[in-house]
């Protein structure tokens, strides 16, 4: 219990790091497309390297977190919704671990 809490705080940081830091030095806007890219997709990638580790620890087989990314991974390239994703992707993963 205490490492999801303790992944939480640390996504929630290292999300919000990069965000506080250029309001704090910079005071005109930010002209610079690059930095501005950068910035943008900073929190979704942090989010991704926390994160994604931690589904192939969260059952008890490896077979069953590796079915769940694929599901997740096709479902979201289909642009369905989050909630129904995980919604599916729980129920299935919880499915195939009676099975393997």
């Amino acid at each position: 219990m205490t490492y999801k809490i303790i992944c939480v705080f640390l996504i929630a940081f290292f999300t919000y790091l990069p965000r506080v830091i250029p309001l704090l030095f910079f005071k005109k806007p930010i002209k610079n497309k690059w930095f501005q890219s950068f910035m943008y997709y900073m929190p979704y990638a942090v989010l991704a390297a926390l994160t994604f580790p931690a589904i192939f620890f969260s059952t008890n087989s490896i077979w069953t977190a590796i079915i769940g990314t694929v599901i997740a991974l096709g479902l979201s390239y289909f642009k369905i919704n989050m909630a129904v994703t995980a919604i599916l992707c729980v129920i299935i993963v919880f499915g195939f671990s009676y099975i393997i």
